[in-house]
């Protein structure tokens, strides 16, 4: 699988765990827990590959104004992720916290795929995208096997460096 397909895959995987957080019934507590933290460790991991490797292949002058308006948009992710960390699903602000990260993830989701990855597709060929997708893969696989969203509070201060 390409880089561009694995990422896509992902946004895709992500969007539906939000669908059922938002099907949840009052005072499904544990419920939502569950799904935030499958959420965040997603969005921590898939932020982490796009940063670490991603990014950084798809840099150029005609890339790098969206690129660092996605970082920005992972920092902002971030933020709310930590400040969700610090909540208990009873708390009044983490359903609207929720519901705003949605909003962030989907905005940016809408970016990458219809801007973002047509520019990546020209830029580099595709055995570059499917090395690149294995890399991301394995290092996706490996943050999965921990609870990456334990890892966004000291990511918070600045964008991630193209």
């Amino acid at each position: 699988m390409d880089a561009i397909e694995l990422l896509t895959q992902q946004h895709d995987e992500v969007k539906k765990l939000f669908k059922k957080y938002e099907k949840l019934s009052e005072g499904a507590e544990a419920k939502r827990q569950e799904l935030f933290e499958m959420i965040s460790d997603r969005l921590s991991a898939h932020a982490s590959i796009e940063e670490q490797y991603f990014y950084p292949a798809a840099k150029t002058q005609d890339t790098e104004d969206l690129l660092r308006e996605a970082a920005e948009e992972h920092l902002s992710a971030k933020r709310l992720i930590a400040d969700l960390l610090d909540l208990e699903p009873s708390d009044e602000e983490f359903d609207a916290k929720m519901q705003v990260l949605q909003e962030q993830i989907e905005h940016h989701v809408e970016e990458e795929e219809g801007e973002l990855f047509k520019k990546v597709r020209k830029l580099l060929s595709k055995e570059q995208l499917v090395d690149l997708g294995v890399q991301m893969q394995q290092e996706f696989e490996e943050l999965m096997d921990g609870e990456p969203r334990t890892q966004v509070p000291a990511e918070t201060e600045h964008a991630a460096p193209l």
